[in-house]
């Protein structure tokens, strides 16, 4: 009896790691990848010092995450492969990202990243290698062609996952989704891997742990204006709105006194607007998003849960409208520091309906 092949996505973390030894324990046909997307080399962000570019950003660590993958699937007995789609993250990641920015709002990359490489540039090789499914190691689930959140409520990644082709979910498996992140370390270690106390990646997706402003400051000039706060008051300058966010407090370089927050960017007049911590203009109990991508489309009114950034607790809500590009959602509690270019994510309980791009 031939075997189902699956096509796992290894990044030489533990997650992934432990993934291979779920789906060869449940008797699939494993093939291991790792996805090359950023090299940090010159060819990266067009920089006016471009040799920086390369000295600055190599840290993702390509090529020793690569390592450490190889070396788990060489330990388990599954083949590995490389495919490099740096172009492509390029592309539809990065240079999505720097538009966003410059616009004002504050995209998620990792969301990106999942839509346009992981669920499709990666699925159309798992095709090419004529695989049944492909997998990876996020704590997520997939069940009868639904999407739901992960059982360790603490790493659930379903956040990250509201934009990816409802019609690819089917084929896509998640070998931990019902594991505590504690468990997936002790199978690790039970099955001798070096990765099992390595520490979980954080920063921009494939890119690694960058100060996003310095990343950011590699392509896009600084563009100074005045911070002001909602009464009018001038109280210091900052260097382009594209380099602050929504809620941000750190790294204003406004000294002494109140604790400022950023709750609104004005484009016209390139003024950047604070308030204190508990100002109303930093709740909003309403938003509109576009953008959107159904697993299971509700019709309004519809009561339901959402969240506006990843590890936020569940807030009830209602979709108060809804068309094919729009949806406007109102809150139970105000949310604090609302941020276009954001994604909210819509469950219904554990099941994640959809989600869009917060406006």
């Amino acid at each position: 009896m031939n075997k189902q092949k699956v096509l796992l996505g290894m990044s030489g973390g533990v997650d992934s790691s432990v993934s291979a030894i779920l789906l060869i324990e449940q008797g699939y046909e494993v093939i291991g990848a790792f996805m090359k997307n950023w090299s940090g080399s010159v060819c990266g962000p067009r920089s006016t010092d471009e040799e920086q570019v390369g000295e600055e950003f190599k840290e993702c660590g390509w090529k020793e995450e690569r390592r450490d993958a190889a070396r788990v699937a060489a330990k388990l007995g599954i083949p590995f492969v490389t495919f490099d789609f740096e172009e492509e993250y390029r592309r539809d990641v990065v240079e999505s990202m720097f538009r966003e920015f410059e616009a004002g709002r504050t995209p998620n990359p990792d969301v990106m990243c999942n839509k346009y490489i992981k669920f499709d540039r990666f699925m159309k090789e798992a095709d090419r290698l004529k695989c049944d499914f492909v997998a990876t190691g996020h704590y997520a689930r997939s069940i009868d062609g639904m999407l739901y959140t992960g059982l360790d409520t603490n790493k659930d990644q379903s956040y990250f996952l509201w934009a990816m082709n409802p019609e690819v979910v089917s084929r896509v498996l998640f070998p931990i989704g019902e594991m505590e992140k504690s468990e997936v370390r002790k199978k690790a270690k039970e099955h001798g891997l070096e990765v099992a106390d390595k520490k979980d990646s954080t920063g921009i997706c494939f890119v690694g742990e960058v100060d996003m402003r310095t990343f950011l400051q590699e392509r896009l000039p600084k563009n100074p204006g005045n911070v002001v706060t909602v009464d009018g008051e001038v109280i210091g300058t900052h260097e382009g709105l594209a380099f602050y966010t929504f809620g941000q407090r750190q790294g204003l370089g406004i000294g002494g006194g109140t604790p400022y927050y950023v709750v609104e960017k004005r484009v016209e007049t390139n003024e950047l607007v604070v308030s204190s911590n508990y100002h109303p203009a930093l709740f909003k109990k309403s938003l509109t998003a576009s953008q959107l991508n159904w697993f299971e489309k509700p019709t309004a009114p519809y009561a339901c849960l959402a969240r506006i950034r990843y590890r936020q607790t569940s807030q009830e809500c209602t979709i108060t409208s809804l068309s094919d590009d729009q949806i406007e959602v109102t809150f139970h509690e105000p949310q604090r520091a609302v941020t276009p270019g954001q994604s909210i994510v819509l469950y219904a309980g554990e099941k994640v309906l959809g989600g869009g791009i917060i406006e």
